[in-house]
């Protein structure tokens, strides 16, 4: 079993609860205006991997308190990502999923792998960006609509705290020289940064 994915960050403190792997899948049916990542929309981007390669990765990898699902859309290869999660989850992980339907939706649709994916998750973070409800006031979200569900007592405790969680960017430069930015900042922010990154240099 594959799984289609633009990237993996085997350790970040930017995408969910404390220190995680994530995975970037590849293919977004949705495809919002606006969206921050668009180039990883297209089904035939990004790269295969196998799923019991990728769990191996995290496992053996640093340290980590769970796996964050992000997109793309990851309700697009929801079964794939479900049998990861299991894995994961036997050795202790727990499993963030971002998505751009709503809960509502998924649960009205009722598909056997859309559930599966469900089951495992123990903090879901649904809806569509939207650029007209812009906002990074809170921690892993782009605009007002997009909620949290605590699946799970996992992170049941954050549920009040949220607001004190600020967003962050992290920022790795490969040796090719090559520049990887992720987390959630608004473009002004970013563009402020690289100015003066460019000042600097």
């Amino acid at each position: 079993m594959a799984l289609r994915i633009h990237r993996f960050i085997p350790y970040t403190e930017v995408e969910g609860p404390g220190a995680r792997a994530c995975i970037q899948v590849q293919g977004c049916p949705i495809r919002c205006p606006g969206c921050a990542v668009p180039f990883t929309w297209s089904e035939s981007g990004g790269y295969e991997i196998e799923v019991d390669e990728l769990a191996e990765r995290i496992l053996s990898g640093p340290k980590v308190e769970g796996v964050t699902f992000l997109g793309g859309e990851p309700f697009a290869q929801a079964k794939e990502l479900a049998n990861l999660a299991k894995k994961l989850k036997k050795n202790g992980l727990s499993v963030v999923t971002f998505t751009g339907y709503v809960l509502e939706d998924i649960l009205k649709e009722a598909r056997e792998d859309w559930m599966e994916l469900l089951q495992v998750t123990d903090l879901l973070i649904d809806g569509p960006f939207r650029k007209d409800l812009l906002d990074t006031s809170r921690p892993w979200v782009g605009s007002l609509n997009q909620r949290y569900h605590f699946l799970t007592s996992r992170y049941k405790h954050l549920e009040k705290t949220l607001k004190n969680v600020p967003n962050r960017l992290e920022i790795r430069i490969h040796s090719d020289g090559r520049v990887f930015v992720n987390g959630l900042a608004t473009t002004d922010h970013m563009n402020d940064l690289f100015k003066d990154l460019y000042e600097f240099d």
